[in-house]
């Protein structure tokens, strides 16, 4: 039988397996026992592995156990998309680095005091975390140096590149110097992120971790078409009608996050959110929550719900589709554990959102069942049955029922018989169901207007991917532009005081407001740029939040105003 492989055998040091096994760790992942060593003998790697396997201790180790704690100018540069995986990884390098004292770490991203960013790397730190655009605005700024980086790490590099960090990673790239090792990890491994491994890469070993297959028998996999302003009334429909213990929310971004919370909230739904913006005690407190049942629904952002590991999690909601397949299935793969049988539910809007389940089903090798949301009718006959079920339960329980006779006694008392006391107290439990006698309609209008938004937004969105990849080749000063009345129905032009003179490139823009605000860099329009100032367009609906966010924000070191465009 052959001998499992613990940490202790990789070649680490003691102060690493001291800090690992208080993590809970004794064994590698597949992705950290074929890393760690590539890395601790100072080769440049190309790691390709599914989200939740472990990568960021893959490189995080190799980058502690070699970094002169002597030294305190940063010697290795981890880039991430996000501001929330930034500071997750950030926070594992905090635990692994538990017993070297002298090692010290900082995180760089937008939406934090810069002032704080900049006294900790004049303090002195080793390690540097950071978003491209954040990172950058710190060269800009000379606070900080490069010259010492002897490692650089790009996780989930072609989220970045989705995102327009292409020309930055490669500024930060060239303001290294060339002896160096340099890791990219990613999920997938498309055309631009090899042709970057080629350009800055030297003879890289290559890990690859296949992806385990879904296990779906214990799975029912659903989708449910539905327009947007609904999907809230459909979750509720559907919790109620399954009385679902325990589930799960995901959405794309934090601000849905939110207000899909509080929504439920309101329907009187025990709701919690978890997302990047929650201190790491508040985001310890929802999940002990969660794991005691003292919340029913948790609310979560893919990179903020890492780590979950909950058995009896009943239904995953797929409020907003994944962005890649390889999110499906980590979603998905929280309920159904333990030899439990589980329900993943997909929420799909237009077209386009059809064209992801196909292309989901391709992927996890089966068939995605569309469903009809429940009728009122049905809706009724769930609550009766369970009413029933309820009544025998509680009639079964050995107790005394001195106090229930007593208030039965009083209400005969008071005139009221035993029909009318029956009758009030099954209203009472079957209330909340009534009132959705006016029965909402769940049916996706697709003619006349809704087909023509359709084909609007699919055509846009072509023209969106089409103008980003020019972007990304570095031609041309506008971005997308389209004519003003496809424009004018979906999206806001807004207004901000940067231009050329500034230095200022459409991926600055894109890569800005994907990176602080959670809007995906995709949805972003046309963007004209001109000597002072430039146009961008956004969706109508993120407006306030674009303002909001960007006005506190910089982009290449410099303050930036949005407003809505008068013109």
């Amino acid at each position: 039988m052959e001998q499992e492989l613990l940490f202790s055998d990789l070649g680490v040091s003691e102060e690493i397996l001291r800090a690992v096994e208080d993590m809970g760790f004794t064994q590698p992942s597949p992705i950290q026992a074929q890393s760690i060593p590539y890395l601790l003998e100072g080769h440049d790697l190309i790691g390709q592995a599914q989200t939740g396997t472990g990568k960021t201790a893959s490189f995080a180790i190799p980058i502690i156990d070699q970094v002169d704690e002597s030294l305190n100018k940063p010697q290795a540069l981890i880039l991430c998309p996000t501001r929330e995986l930034a500071v997750q990884v950030e926070g594992e390098i905090v635990k692994l680095t538990k017993y070297k004292k002298k090692i010290a770490s900082t995180c760089l991203y937008g939406g934090d005091s810069i002032e704080r960013q900049i006294r900790d790397l004049k303090k002195g730190v080793q390690i540097v975390v950071g978003t491209p655009g954040r990172v950058m605005d710190h060269i800009d700024r000379r606070t900080l140096n490069l010259q010492e980086v002897s490692i650089v790490v790009l996780d989930e590099a072609d989220e970045m590149l989705d995102m327009g960090f292409r020309e930055d990673i490669e500024t930060i790239l060239k303001s290294m110097p060339e002896e160096r090792q340099t890791v990219f990890f990613s999920a997938t491994m498309p055309k631009p992120i090899l042709d970057l491994t080629k350009k800055y890469q030297q003879d890289p070993k290559i890990v690859k971790v296949l992806r385990k297959e879904l296990t779906v028998e214990n799975i029912t996999q659903l989708y449910y078409e539905v327009k947007s302003p609904l999907k809230i009334d459909l979750i509720t429909r559907l919790i109620n009608v399954h009385h679902y213990s325990l589930s799960l929310i995901f959405c794309n971004t934090k601000r849905v996050t939110d207000e899909v919370t509080e929504e439920l909230v309101a329907r009187g739904i025990q709701a919690e959110a978890l997302h990047g913006d929650l201190s790491q005690a508040q985001r310890t407190k929802v999940m002990n929550k969660f794991r005691k049942g003292h919340c029913s629904v948790l609310v979560a952002t893919d990179v903020a719900a890492r780590g979950i590991d909950v058995d009896n999690v009943e239904a995953v909601f797929n409020y907003d589709l994944p962005l890649d397949e390889e999110n499906y299935v980590h979603r998905i793969g929280r309920t159904g554990r333990a030899g439990k049988s589980g329900t993943a539910i997909n929420f799909v809007t237009g077209r386009r959102d059809q064209g992801k389940v196909r292309d989901l089903e391709k992927f996890i090798k089966t068939s995605i069942e569309k469903m009809a949301p429940p009728s009122v009718d049905e809706l009724l006959e769930m609550k009766k049955q369970q009413l029933i079920k309820d009544v025998y339960r509680h009639l079964a329980k050995e107790e005394d029922n001195q106090v229930y006779e007593e208030t039965i006694g009083k209400m005969l008392t008071e005139g009221l018989s035993l029909e009318q006391l029956a009758i009030g107290l099954v209203k009472m439990q079957l209330a909340p169901a009534m009132k959705e006698l006016k029965e909402v309609d769940f049916e996706v209008d697709m003619s006349s207007r809704g087909r023509r938004e359709e084909r609007g937004g699919r055509r846009g969105g072509r023209d969106r991917d089409r103008d980003r990849d020019r972007d990304r080749g570095g031609r041309g000063e506008k971005r997308g532009k389209r004519p003003r009345k496809d424009r004018d129905a979906h999206m806001e032009r807004l207004f901000l005081n940067l231009g050329k003179k500034d230095r200022i490139r459409p991926n600055d823009i894109v890569g800005a407001i994907a990176g602080e605000t959670g809007v995906p860099g995709g949805s972003i329009g046309g963007i004209d740029i001109f000597d002072n100032f430039s146009f961008v367009d956004v969706p109508k609906k993120d407006v306030n939040h674009v303002i909001k966010v960007m006005n506190t924000n910089t982009i290449k070191g410099k303050a930036v105003n949005f407003e809505i465009s008068k013109g």
